[in-house]
């Protein structure tokens, strides 16, 4: 018969060991290109949050963007692995290029929970995105795998119908549009996206002509 205090220890033990034991930020997008406001978010939402490590997982088939102004998948991979090569915190997540077609963030977490399932899954996204979760593929069943984690966007509310966590990151406004736009024109984007970023684009002579 097991006294009280055994019957404790071992409901203890079972939690501990049912609970997750790494806890991993996911940031997707196109990163096309990726640039200092991606890095900035997720250095936040990691040292914040005191996550193992955070993601960087770029879409192979982005299902709301026009896909001919979205360079070859290759390209923005090696984009971001230039971007984050000097963060240990940071990592490369190709699950969605290597599964190619539309990517679901559902479809997606499904199989990298199930991959694993000792993981904790924090998702990032920005603060004026938060209010299109509805429309979500599967968001409910989305909820069950991950966590959302938002930044905080000024004009935009930190409410939401869904369960978000908050997280304070500083605004920068540069996006991936006018950073295209600006090396379309001749424009230097110095500053605007890490060095080695900079490097490949102009190396590989992109955005050129895209927009």
């Amino acid at each position: 018969m097991h006294t009280v205090n055994q019957t404790a220890t071992k409901v203890l033990t079972e939690t501990v060991t049912n609970l997750p034991h790494r806890r991993v930020g996911i940031l997707g997008g196109t990163f096309n290109p990726p640039h200092l406001g991606h890095l900035i978010m997720a250095q936040q939402v990691g040292d914040q949050l005191g996550l193992d490590e955070v993601r960087f997982m770029p879409d192979a088939q982005p299902p709301h963007v026009d896909e001919k102004k979205t360079i070859a998948a290759q390209d923005r991979v090696n984009m971001v692995q230039a971007a984050i090569a000097d963060n240990p915190l940071f990592r490369l997540e190709t699950a969605e290029i290597k599964r190619g077609g539309k990517s679901y963030s559902y479809d997606t977490m499904k199989l990298l929970k199930a991959q694993h399932p000792d993981t904790q899954y924090y998702f990032i996204i920005g603060g004026d995105m938060v209010d299109y979760l509805h429309k979500w593929y599967h968001i409910d069943d989305l909820l069950k795998l991950v966590t959302f984690v938002g930044i905080k966007r000024t004009g935009y509310p930190t409410t939401s119908r869904y369960p978000v966590i908050w997280v304070d990151a500083p605004l920068i406004d540069v996006s991936s549009t006018a950073i295209r736009k600006k090396i379309n024109h001749g424009h230097t984007v110095r500053y605007l996206v890490p060095d080695a970023v900079a490097a490949y684009i102009e190396e590989h002579h992109l955005y050129e002509q895209n927009d």
